[in-house]
Order: C-alpha cells, then structure tokens, then sequence
C-alpha cells in the first residue's frame, strides 16, 4: 500500500473526482479528510468509506473562506495527527462560466475566481506548516484542459490554477512539498457530458483529440495516484495534461 501511514486532504471531496480519489487513496492505505461545502454529501461518502474499512471524516468547508479551510485543516490534524498530501479539487465547472466575461455579472466572476484560484491559495498555505513538519509532502492542483487554450472567466481560473502550480513549486520547495497539478480533458462523467452539447462532445473526441475515445475516472485517478507517490518524486512544477492528446491534433 503506497499510502500507509498518510493522510490526504482532498477538497470538493464529496462526489466526482474527489470521491473517486478518495476511495482510490484509502484503498492504498491513507486516512483521508473530505472536505466539502456540501456537508451532508461529503458525511454519506465518508460512511460509505467507513464502512469499507477506512479512515475517513467528513469536514464541511468553504474552500473561499480562510476561516473555514482554518478551522477544516486543524480539525483534520487533530484527527489524524498531520497532513501529507492535498489535493485541491474543488472548484466551479459549469457551461455557465464558459461564456465571454461580459456575459457574466461581476459577482458570478468573483465566485469563480474566489473558489477556483483563491481556495487553491487557502488550502495549500493552511496545509504547509504540517507538511513541513512531517518532513515534506504533496500539493496536487485539479487544473483543466481549459486552461491550456479557453479564454473564457473558467478557461482563465483554470490557468491561473496551473500558475499556482509553478508558484508553490517554487516557494514551497525548502519544505520539502512537491506541487503538480493534473488538466483533464473531455471526461465521460455524468456532469460533464449533461452539460456539454453532443456534437461538441462527438467533434472533439472524434476529430481533436489522438485517443477517440472518452476519458475515464480512472485515466484521471492514476495519474492522482502516481504523481502523490513516491514515484513521482523527482517531478514538481509540471501539469500533466490527461486528455488522449487533444489539443495535439491540428
């Protein structure tokens, strides 16, 4: 088990991605944190981990608010004793955000950018001095092939999560805590495909991406996986596109 011993703190970790990774991670050993504005979906997905044999709580948390992600971080080392790994998966995702700025009101952009960008700093800076004093640890940041060539308000707080990425890198590397971030592409969750129209999601899969098929929980979950081991452990800074090659393919 490559976690034993650990414990992750996973944001927007009650359903998606961050429950897929938090099943992922307590099969291999960890205790995990999830941590979720919606409480009571974040309690039903610890039980259901619980009942399996894990070790998992259950932590509501705004991830804009730094008072809460406070509050949520030492509730979660007083539980478990320290922290060694987060993943900063919480974010807004919405067709609605892939508009142009100016269709958007100015408090819809500010939650945005507070959830997606902010939250990121929140977390990770509530999580250092614990990874520091276990000796090191991983930041892993949910970006988005969107923020690889989307000029939308969503395109653009996915690539400053990616600048997140560089920047912690950098400033957290003399504690010994790695910092990458995973960009998914088209993936085939309920969520995105209800949100996307068919033909775009046929155009893409079909037309722009190498590999034509869907992208999977699992393609995504892997790469969560190796880049919180200790397999990853000479990489840092990077954003590693899980995409089957899109936007490759012009």
């Amino acid at each position: 088990m490559r976690f034993r011993g650990k414990t992750a703190v996973i944001t927007g970790g009650a359903i998606g991605f961050g429950r897929a990774f938090a099943r992922a991670l307590t099969a291999e050993g960890a205790s995990v944190a999830i941590m979720d504005i919606d409480a009571k979906t974040a309690e039903r997905t610890a039980a259901e981990l619980t009942a399996q044999g894990a070790r998992v709580i259950a932590v509501p948390c705004d991830v804009a608010d730094e008072q809460q992600v406070d509050t949520a971080v030492g509730i979660t080392i007083e539980k478990f004793g320290g922290i060694d790994i987060l993943i900063n998966n919480a974010g807004r995702h919405l067709m609605k955000y892939n508009q142009p700025f100016g269709m958007l009101s100015r408090g819809d952009i500010r939650d945005l950018f507070d959830v997606n960008v902010i939250g990121v700093i929140n977390c990770t800076l509530a999580c250092r001095d614990s990874m520091r004093e276990r000796g090191g640890g991983v930041v892993l940041n949910i970006s988005s092939m969107a923020g690889f060539m989307n000029v939308s308000p969503y395109g653009v707080s996915k690539l400053a999560v990616r600048g997140l990425t560089v920047a912690f890198a950098s400033e957290l590397s003399p504690d010994r805590i790695r910092v990458n971030g995973i960009a998914p592409g088209l993936m085939n969750t309920e969520n995105a495909l209800a949100d996307l129209p068919h033909a775009l999601v046929d155009d893409i899969v079909r037309e722009r991406q190498l590999v034509h098929r869907l992208g999977t929980m699992d393609d995504v979950v892997s790469a969560m996986l190796y880049l919180c081991s200790d397999e990853a452990s000479f990489i840092t800074g990077e954003t590693l596109k899980v995409s089957g090659g899109y936007p490759l393919n012009f």
